[in-house]
């Protein structure tokens, strides 16, 4: 019943809908000439929304009572946080099936709002982005917008998040844009790099205790989702950089289990080093990091090898993936 009423500039938590659907959309209203960006943060939305005023946008769709009161008593059940019983006085349960839902039908409130005083936004469930052609139009719009979404949603705005900025300058869902031969393209925010390279950190420590077995295929189920959320963005550069720092990664986990000289001596011949060079080489004293970046190693588990023991690299699997 709801989603037909729902904007078609809403995108989050929609059948056949989904973030490069609002990602696109901000890059087209960006090529359109709105280039300037209210960068709007609700403060803790799903913690705050006022119960009385969902019930009363509730009411004015479902007519049938019982309906309207058994959504009361969801929402004030009460959550369990650390074994002790909470009150829900305000807010709706972050986790819930019915949450996602819930929250679309409240912010389809200034979706409206927005729509009648004909501004160009794209929204992903409490990540909101309005698109203006003048930094003082986008100005306006939310010193304009703030009385509706506090006085008449009871809604909070974190004043320090909310910000006018050019569309370059904005982080929207671990996206940003650039301009490029005038025309707007995507990149990934410096964060969401960050919070990759930590992941695969992790996943490639030396000390981890995961077999041989178990981390190629725990490296490709991440590289895969991360690299299939990322894939509209130009990224090629990147992961070229992020692939000759995880290889350099691999070598060493391998380096670190031939500890004994004599392991080393036997896998680097296995491999095709010389007699002289494996001996040589498997008595160094240099540490794990620069032994993995030796001209030595790069032949012992050249990039092919690596991926014979079944890795798969962020570059190969974004070529196969990417709609660029």
């Amino acid at each position: 019943m709801y989603e037909t009423q729902f904007s078609n500039n809403s995108y989050g938590f929609r059948p056949r809908r989904g973030a490069h659907d609002a990602i696109r959309k901000c890059q087209q209203y960006a090529d359109e000439g709105y280039k300037y960006a209210v960068d709007m943060d609700l403060a803790k939305y799903f913690d705050t929304v006022n119960q009385s005023k969902l019930i009363e946008v509730l009411s004015k769709s479902i007519k049938d009572g019982r309906v309207i009161s058994l959504i009361h008593k969801y929402l004030k059940a009460g959550v369990i946080i650390q074994h002790k019983y909470e009150n829900t006085l305000k807010g709706v349960p972050q986790g819930g099936p019915l949450s996602p839902l819930l929250s679309n039908i409240m912010l389809n409130e200034l979706d409206k709002e927005l729509k009648k005083r004909g501004h160009r936004f794209v929204r992903y469930a409490d990540d909101m982005v309005i698109l203006c052609k003048s930094k003082r139009s986008a100005e306006r719009t939310l010193e304009n917008l703030l009385p509706f979404i506090e006085r008449k949603l009871y809604l909070k705005v974190n004043q320090e998040k909310t910000s006018v900025n050019y569309i370059g300058r904005i982080k929207f869902l671990g996206f940003k844009f650039y301009q490029y031969k005038s025309t707007t393209r995507i990149c990934i925010q410096q964060k969401s790099i960050q919070k990759m390279k930590e992941k695969v950190k992790e996943l490639t420590k030396r000390n981890r205790g995961c077999s041989n077995k178990n981390r190629p295929l725990k490296l490709k189920e991440y590289i895969r989702g991360w690299v299939n959320y990322f894939k509209i963005a130009d990224m090629k550069r990147l992961l070229k950089d992020v692939d000759e720092w995880m290889r350099r990664r691999i070598r060493a986990i391998y380096w670190n289990q031939w500890k004994k000289i004599k392991t080393r001596h036997k896998m680097l011949k296995h491999f095709g080093i010389s007699e002289r060079k494996a001996w040589e080489f498997s008595n160094t004293r240099k540490s794990y990091w620069r032994i993995s970046n030796s001209p030595i190693m790069s032949r012992t588990l050249n990039n092919q090898r690596i991926k014979d023991l079944g890795y798969i690299y962020f570059s190969e699997y974004y070529k196969q993936v990417s709609v660029n």
